[in-house]
């Protein structure tokens, strides 16, 4: 059933990018992210806020895109796995996802990236237990995430020998 609301415009920065937007008020920013910016990086997996598939960074907050209206991200700063690599350059937590094989069917891995990316913001150097409460709301059915968390803690290492 197609939304009864007329659409409205919505202005917010996606990757250091200011947008507009014309979406129905509640649709999902997952997929006005997909849709219409074509940002197809972000995924769907479970569609109920469950698995992380679909995390973004929401002025530096980590959310589940299939939540969020998009009629709240007005004015907002929103960072999607597109916005992690700087041009050619990847990000350390993508480079070390990479070399440590933390990625394998593809669903999890952005939403992956994008927390332990949002880990690392708030705390450089984790411990064991920090790596799994950081991830903890995203879920991977094919690594058993120890190389996971292998790749968060090659990123720090890369990280702090670049320091």
């Amino acid at each position: 059933m197609a939304d009864a609301s007329p659409k409205v415009e919505i202005n917010c920065t996606v990757n250091n990018e200011r947008v507009t937007l014309h979406a129905y008020p509640m649709a999902r920013l997952l997929d006005v992210l997909r849709e219409e910016l074509r940002l197809t990086g972000t995924k769907e997996g479970c569609g109920e806020g469950e698995c992380g598939a679909c995390s973004v960074l929401i002025d530096g907050v980590l959310v589940n895109s299939c939540l969020i209206p998009v009629l709240q991200i007005e004015g907002t700063e929103i960072k999607t796995i597109e916005g992690i690599a700087s041009g050619d350059q990847l990000h350390a937590v993508q480079q070390a996802f990479i070399s440590c094989g933390g990625a394998q069917c593809g669903i999890c891995t952005p939403g992956m990236v994008i927390a332990a990316v949002n880990l690392l913001e708030r705390t450089p150097n984790p411990s064991q237990a920090e790596i799994r409460t950081g991830l903890a709301g995203n879920l991977c059915r094919c690594t058993g995430y120890i190389k996971i968390f292998e790749a968060v803690v090659q990123a720090c290492q890369s990280v702090e020998a670049k320091s």
